[in-house]
């Protein structure tokens, strides 16, 4: 049987509620000859997930040491597919979301892509998020790692996958992506929870995303602010 066009690759660690609506949603739509679904999961104490693995056989079940970076690349090297999509549990995708990787494919120059981000708030900091992030990715090319990255496999094979850090692996591999190729970033949004502005306060975590974002560029070591953001 011939390899899928697509995986879609969850990295989880404690996510056991976020990831059993996404599977429901994504095995509801998705044709098994296509579309390939890897769960990486990053704790392997977890007994939340024993439920879900038993009643998703078809998805195909990864255990990693923990860490976003070298999850992602536990579940790129277990798959067979062509096109690599790397989702976080708590984002949901547009109902055409495929067919936007199947019009990448059609673009040779193209390499790799991301998702436009948008939060399911009505809240008005929401939209200057939005709009932020918009202007983020259009002068800089650089998205978040919630935005549902997708990538040919070559060109993922080709830049080493993710880096092994611990904070910062989605900045550092979609710069270095960019080198290689061009990257697309079409209209078509994924949903992303706004769980975690709604627990920190959204101002606090906007300041403390943009702070980290700065410090990385200044050179600080995704180490020392992996460390800064867990005692934040």
């Amino acid at each position: 049987m011939s390899p899928p066009f697509l995986s879609v690759i969850i990295p989880v660690f404690r996510d056991a509620d976020e990831l059993r609506t996404l599977l429901r949603i994504l095995c509801a739509h998705c044709r098994r000859d296509r579309i390939e679904i890897v769960v990486v999961n990053g704790d392997s104490a977890d007994r939340c997930l024993h439920e879900l693995r038993f009643q998703y056989r078809n998805v195909r079940w990864v255990d990693s040491p923990p860490g976003r970076g070298r999850q992602m690349n536990e579940g790129a090297h277990a798959s067979a597919a062509s096109w690599l999509m790397f989702l976080h549990a708590d984002v949901r995708l547009h109902h055409d979301w495929l067919s936007v990787i199947e019009e990448a494919d059609r673009k040779p120059e193209v390499v790799g892509g991301a998702f436009r981000f948008s939060l399911p708030t009505k809240r008005l900091f929401a939209r200057v998020i939005e709009h932020a992030v918009a202007a983020r990715v259009r002068l800089f090319a650089l998205p978040y790692g919630d935005q549902a990255f997708f990538v040919r496999r070559t060109a993922f094979e080709r830049i080493g996958g993710f880096a092994p850090v611990p904070l910062m692996e989605d900045v550092d591999f979609i710069r270095r992506l960019a080198v290689i190729g061009r990257l697309w970033f079409p209209d078509t949004a994924v949903v992303v929870s706004p769980r975690r502005w709604d627990k920190d306060g959204w101002l606090r975590r906007t300041i403390s995303n943009l702070a980290l974002l700065a410090l990385f560029f200044c050179g600080v070591s995704p180490n020392r602010l992996a460390r800064w953001y867990q005692k934040e």
